[in-house]
């Protein structure tokens, strides 16, 4: 059987040695049927125009460990820009923690700063414009940076002697130096992409990074500095889930940005020209969404060199992923069977081709190097059999979408609910759908028609939530995700994403309200009901319920 309950973790994020794990323990104590919550470290309230990885996300995690849940489902964790969108699919780095996500109240909790520095970040949230509805995260940006600044100017001394920060910077070392001589040359030159810097940074003499690091090395030293303290908070967050019982699902998109520390330290690894521009780019061929397709512009992977370095470069980002969760979402996987490939120049993505990616080859070498893969493939879309048969081979499960299971003919409907299989992860929708009550309001005749007919009764906008998370929670798919949204209840007010939309996405944030356990009631009891979530056919916590 491939799939769930998959329990591996590679380690800690400063100490991450392979755990050695034998399936029959994790069986004796892993729940057969889980459920779980997808919300994004953004969304969580917090005084700070941002959710954040501080008081507010380890409540979030007890509370979902108080409702019996198995699982915790987030967006990239990477920094995000104004400058493309706010997109967590979009970062400047592969690797980098978001500095958004650093909790105020932590870092004064440790004293790495002072409360006059506390009161001063509220006092910019406030004047900037931040609210507990929506991140502004252009002012969430200004704020934020000057509050790590500010730590980084009371602590820099002590880091010399530091013995944990001199391990991390060890430890993360190929990716971290990389990284921190982006942020400074990019901020440097006032933002250009690294195409146009000088020569010499451009191409990397070694002599020019040379006298980068020597004439930058105070700033160089606190972009360490800034990621030091994402991973240490994160550590300690994680930590927490593993106590609680609280599997994290991560998400990893498989394209890299263009502008990014990633390609100009690896340029091989990408289709670019002379003056390292795309020559192709990615994206999704013309469908019925779209008559053009998707251009996404992502400079697209040079399979060939990915090989012959043995695919060290996804092997260590992998890992990196490993490291923070314990399951990895992998986005667009079909591009790993085959990839639609867009001339630079073309505007849409019409004159694209289909090419063959060696991803048999990739998850072989990762799975002989790394043991079993935790891995969820999203495998929305048009989905071709050598997709389907890659996914059997490595035992890696697929999506199901509780929106998309009632249109259409259902006996030719992979989402509708009899053709879920025990080896996905099935949604009532995802990050990129409407919330449920809004999807059902704009959704046609027949498809309300179908579903009403698939569940026996009427369903309205007002119960079309619950009805879609009741059949997702009863689906035979051994892992159930729910969109907080969903859970609450709310409406097109709170989508998190909208596919092609340029502005406004990624800024809902859920009310302090929904964090006390009668927000999840509901789902508690609904969960217990149909398995999921329990040990040895027992509910693995206190029925506080």
């Amino acid at each position: 059987k491939r799939g769930f309950p998959l329990l591996l973790a590679a380690g800690g994020i400063f100490h991450s040695q392979k755990s050695e794990v034998h399936l029959s323990e994790l069986e004796k104590t892993a729940p057969e049927r889980v459920s779980g919550v997808l919300l994004h470290i953004s969304s969580l309230p917090s005084r700070y125009g941002i959710g954040d990885l501080g008081p507010e996300a380890h409540a979030f995690a007890r509370l979902l460990a108080e409702a019996e849940q198995g699982c915790w489902q987030f967006l990239p964790l990477t920094p995000t820009s104004p400058a493309i969108g706010n997109s967590p699919y979009s970062s400047p780095s592969a690797f980098a923690g978001n500095p958004l996500f650093i909790s105020p109240d932590l870092l004064v909790a440790e004293g790495l700063i002072s409360h006059a520095d506390l009161d001063a970040a509220l006092s910019a949230c406030s004047r900037l414009g931040c609210n507990l509805a929506a991140v502004d995260y252009d002012a969430v940006h200004i704020h934020r940076r000057t509050l790590l600044h500010s730590a980084f100017a009371r602590n820099r001394h002590r880091l010399g002697t530091d013995g944990a920060f001199a391990a991390f910077c060890a430890r993360h070392g190929y990716w971290l130096e990389d990284y921190a001589r982006f942020v400074t040359i990019k901020e440097t030159h006032g933002g250009a992409a690294w195409t146009s810097w000088p020569e010499g940074l451009r191409r990397r003499d070694p002599a020019a990074l040379a006298a980068w690091d020597a004439e930058n090395a105070l700033a160089l030293q606190e972009e360490r500095f800034v990621q030091y303290l994402f991973f240490r908070q994160w550590e300690h967050l994680h930590g927490l889930c593993k106590e609680l019982g609280l599997r994290l699902i991560g998400d990893m998109p498989i394209y890299v940005t263009h502008d990014s520390a990633d390609v100009w330290a690896h340029p091989e690894f990408f289709k670019l020209d002379g003056a390292f521009a795309p020559t192709v780019v990615a994206g999704v061929p013309p469908d019925y969404f779209s008559e053009t397709g998707q251009r996404w512009g992502n400079p697209v992977y040079r399979w060939d060199a990915l090989r012959e370095d043995g695919f060290s470069w996804w092997r260590k980002r992998l890992e990196h992923s490993l490291a923070m969760t314990d399951i990895v979402r992998l986005d667009h996987f079909r591009g790993f069977a085959a990839y639609w490939e867009i001339p630079a120049e073309e505007r849409t993505a019409v004159n694209g081709r289909w090419v063959l990616a060696p991803g048999r080859a990739l998850f072989e070498t990762l799975r002989r190097e790394m043991g079993q893969l935790p891995i969820i493939a999203e495998d929305l879309g048009v989905i071709t059999p050598d997709v389907v048969a890659l996914m059997e081979e490595f035992q890696l499960p697929g999506m199901k979408v509780m929106q998309f299971g009632f249109s259409g003919d259902l006996a030719e409907n992979s989402n509708a609910p009899f053709h879920h299989l025990r080896e996905s992860v099935v949604y009532s929708g995802t990050h990129d759908n409407a919330p449920t009550k809004a999807w059902f309001g704009t959704a046609g005749p027949e498809e309300k028609e179908t579903l009403c007919r698939y569940t026996g009764c009427l369903v309205s906008r007002e119960t079309s939530h619950e009805a879609l998370m009741r059949l997702a929670l009863g689906s035979v798919a051994d892992t159930a995700v729910l969109p907080m949204q969903d859970v609450l209840g709310l409406d097109a007010e709170s989508r998190m994403n909208t596919p092609s939309l340029p502005r406004g996405n990624w800024e809902w944030r859920m009310p302090p309200e929904a964090m006390r356990p009668e927000a999840l009631r509901w789902l508690a009891e609904t969960s217990h009901f149909y398995g999921r979530n329990r040990k040895n056919g027992k509910s693995d916590t206190n029925d506080v319920y």
